[in-house]
């Protein structure tokens, strides 16, 4: 699905007081599945990657470089996944070389390439195979609301060009959970990108916030001046027309697909014949690129971005004590 547009910041003012009674539900049956439930408790340090509103907010992005950071290290790092939009349940190493996202999603296929990645529904199971398998340190992309695994440390990645729509619970809103209840359990925030809707000062007074931004890769600035179409199937398509821009690129279309939308050849076929009646290249995220049928990949360019800290030792500080084993106590669900 995509977002609905009255969830955006600013918007819903009319629509969304309707969909309140449906909000309390929600919260409702959020309560009740966390009731009795007993969390595993693995022998490694977890780290979690979150967000508190239904889509993209960055997470995966996050993650990757988590991983290749505690590789540089010499930490034994693995990733964990749902493996949103595949059909294994898991739990279930990532395979790159014979998996693809119809099977175990999109994310799974990105993750795989930095470190060891289990997909797995039952996040303990996942979390007990990646253990099992020798991993020291496990980071899980998204799963915060999941309380069935404890956590070391919760990083809630917030978008700051989105931050948390229009303030709601969902269906009236973007959220999962009303923010307070969700800072609570947080370690720290990752706030990603500009801070368009000035939510830093409001979210230090409940968390440290680690600032980070998406760049272009140095591949993606040689399209500096070209003219793209872009398409994406992601939480918020228009990501990717930001990115474009700055890095550099005209910018004649965005096409917007639902999120994990598993691509036809025909739909790729007609977006290159709309790219080249447009004069334009072809662009899209890594994340969409994994979707595409095979045929229909050299019709397609991918712009890749890389993470990059405003302050790198704040991040470290976070993460020595998981390095050196002291994992303290159990982050309050």
């Amino acid at each position: 699905m995509r977002a609905p547009d009255f969830w955006a910041p600013g918007r819903g003012l009319a629509l969304a007081p309707l969909l309140l009674p449906l909000s309390w539900l929600w919260r409702l049956g959020g309560a009740a599945k966390r009731t009795g439930i007993r969390p595993y408790r693995t022998g490694i340090p977890v780290i979690c990657v979150g967000n508190l509103v239904a889509g993209g907010a960055g997470k995966t992005p996050v993650c990757l470089d988590l991983a290749r950071r505690l590789r540089a290290s010499g930490t034994a790092v693995h990733l964990l996944t749902r493996g949103h939009g595949g059909r294994e349940a898991g739990p279930l190493r990532v395979d790159p070389a014979r998996h693809g996202a119809a099977e175990i999603g999109d994310e799974a296929l990105l993750l795989a390439r930095a470190a060891p990645t289990w997909v797995a529904r039952d996040r303990a199971a996942g979390a007990r195979a990646a253990e099992a398998a020798g991993a020291e340190i496990l980071v899980m992309d998204d799963g915060f609301q999941n309380l069935s695994l404890e956590k070391d440390l919760s990083l809630l990645v917030v978008d700051g060009g989105y931050g948390f729509g229009n303030g709601r619970v969902m269906p009236a809103g973007p959220l999962r959970e009303p923010v307070e209840e969700g800072l609570r359990r947080a370690g720290a925030v990752v706030l990603l990108g500009r801070d368009r809707l000035k939510l830093q000062s409001r979210l230090e007074r409940h968390r440290p916030v680690l600032t980070a931004h998406l760049s272009p890769s140095t591949e993606a600035r040689s399209l500096k001046g070209e003219r793209v179409l872009a398409f994406a199937g992601i939480g918020r398509p228009e990501k990717l027309r930001d990115t474009l821009n700055e890095a550099g690129c005209k910018t004649v279309g965005l096409e917007p697909f639902p999120d994990h939308h598993p691509y036809s050849e025909d739909e790729v076929m007609r977006l290159a014949e709309a790219a080249s009646a447009a004069r334009a290249i072809l662009v899209t995220t890594e994340k969409d690129f994994v979707r595409l049928p095979e045929k229909a990949r050299p019709m397609v360019t991918v712009l890749r971005v890389a993470l990059a800290w405003d302050d790198e030792a704040a991040l470290e500080a976070l993460l020595a004590p998981l390095r050196a084993g002291d994992r303290g106590p159990v982050e309050s669900e």
